[in-house]
Order: C-alpha cells, then structure tokens, then sequence
C-alpha cells in the first residue's frame, strides 16, 4: 500500500472569485482552509473521496460519446459524483456553467451529466445507477 494520504487538486484560475463561488456555493464543496496571503490567493475546499482515474485516448474517446455526443474534453476532466445529476447540472448552469450534454444514462449504469465550469474545466456530475 502506498504512503498517499490525500489527492489534492490544484486549479488555477483567471477569476479567483468567480471559480470560489462556482466550486464552493454552487456545487457545495465546504471550503476547509484559506492560505490567501499578500502573495495570492489560495482556498483548500473539501470533495470528499478522491481517486486518480486514467484514461488511454480511446476510454477518453468512448466516455466522451457516451457523455456528450463527441470528442470534447482536454487532457483533464473533474468527475463528481452527487444525489442527482441532472439537478446539479441545472444548478451549475444557472450560476454560470456552460451545458456540454444533457444526462445520459451510460452502458455502466449511471447517471452522468456535463457541463463546463466558467473557468474552463469540464465536469462530469455523475449518480450511481
């Protein structure tokens, strides 16, 4: 087993306040520190479980057809899973996300839904079948 502990993702952002209110007041990740300093600004905010997902190109191919029709998403894409997918997908929309795809039920059995964070990072709401 290995040392890991944690997985922290770091995201930087052209519109520091924007991204807070995306990740922290829409989606509901609870913000756990604020690092913010004369230097920059940093919040740690809480997504519970984490894990490291890998994907060949032809897995990122056959997820993003399944998910939104056609090729779409960069070399990273953040996945969370919630109560209800296509409910949180109206959510973020409506503080400011973009909708890639409506909910799709995959071949996996789950609900997943897409959208686009205002800072340009794809999302994956996915509710387990």
């Amino acid at each position: 087993m290995a040392d890991v502990t944690e997985l922290r993702l770091a995201f930087t952002v052209q519109d520091f306040d924007q991204a807070l209110a995306f990740y922290r007041d829409a989606l509901g990740l609870e913000q756990v520190a604020d690092w913010s300093s004369g230097s920059g600004r940093v919040v740690v905010l809480d997504a519970g479980r984490a894990t490291l997902e890998l994907f060949d190109q032809a897995q990122a191919e056959t997820v993003d057809a399944i998910e939104a029709g056609r090729r779409v998403s960069g070399t990273v894409r953040f996945a969370v899973k919630v109560a209800d997918s296509a409910d949180m997908a109206r959510q973020l929309v409506a503080a400011g996300a973009a909708q890639v795809a409506p909910p799709v039920m995959t071949p996996w059995g789950d609900r997943n839904a897409r959208v686009q964070a205002p800072d340009g990072m794809q999302l994956t709401l996915f509710t387990v079948g």
